[in-house]
């Protein structure tokens, strides 16, 4: 038994796990998202010979590949203009290895700094933000790659969703982190989707227990979220997303997969073989 026709479900891999999780999705027939190229350390080494040993890696990967981009103190549509260039090196270094490894899209952060409830505070915010995002979306699409902007912290999806409507670019979507709207978000997961719907390319998807952004598997006994209901409404979507099991476990990773309709790795040759 397997996925829908034609969905497209990844597993993420970060630097210490990778090689068990491309392993993984090669058995299974599935796709990786690589957190390796959002480590700054990483980013100032040698990347590119990093890049070279991952595209090595991935060889017998046969689905959709796509990157975790940049996001530790990243700061988007920064007050700061030297901030702002800094995030934009950033995030023009990932699109650049995107198109290195063949990467379809790149998940970047919002991080909106959802403390601060003054409505000049948003305004501003995502007025910059356009801007910004509108010279990401260009240069992600002379890559041949989509930009897809993840929600954290943000308290509701129009934070995020009116800079891509301000924006307007093909370049530009939305990233879904079902486990972040519950657990940062007071509006229901339902109203994520619906008014996320006209950009939404991709998701993430972990459970938690309400108190701590914590990625577990989607049957995890201490968690909140029902993804059997969650999974029926992302697929009855009018085009739905591909879906990353983004989980600190290949074991957590390989629990979750019957919940996807995945009980059986593929054959040799459903798998290119």
């Amino acid at each position: 038994m397997g996925a829908g026709v034609g969905e497209q479900i990844l597993l993420s891999a970060a630097p210490r796990n990778v090689e068990d999780v491309v392993s993984l999705a090669a058995e299974y027939g599935l796709g990786v998202e690589l957190l390796t190229f959002a480590m700054p350390d990483i980013l100032d080494g040698d990347w590119r010979q990093t890049a070279a040993d991952t595209q090595t890696l991935l060889s017998p990967v046969r689905g959709m590949i796509t990157l975790h981009g940049p996001f530790f103190d990243m700061a988007p549509g920064s007050l700061d203009q030297r901030i702002n260039a800094l995030v934009m090196d950033r995030y023009q270094q990932a699109l650049d290895i995107a198109q290195m490894l063949g990467a379809k899209i790149v998940v970047f952060h919002a991080n909106f700094i959802a403390s601060l409830k003054n409505e000049d505070y948003r305004i501003g915010w995502q007025k910059r933000n356009v801007g910004f995002f509108k010279e990401v979306a260009d240069y992600a699409g002379a890559r041949g790659v989509i930009a897809a902007v993840e929600n954290m912290w943000e308290f509701d999806p129009d934070i995020i969703c009116e800079v891509l409507a301000g924006v307007n670019h093909p370049n530009l979507r939305a990233c879904l982190d079902v486990g972040h709207a519950s657990l940062f978000s007071d509006v229901p997961v339902d109203v994520w989707l619906r008014t996320a719907a006209p950009w939404l390319v991709h998701t993430h998807l972990n459970n938690n227990d309400h108190i701590l952004d914590v990625h577990r598997a989607l049957g995890d006994p201490a968690g909140t979220l029902d993804y059997n209901v969650i999974l029926a409404k992302l697929r009855a979507l009018p085009n739905p997303p591909s879906m990353t099991l983004e989980m600190d476990t290949a074991a957590d990773m390989l629990a979750s997969l019957p919940y996807l309709g995945i009980t059986e790795p593929v054959t040799a040759s459903e798998n290119g073989g």
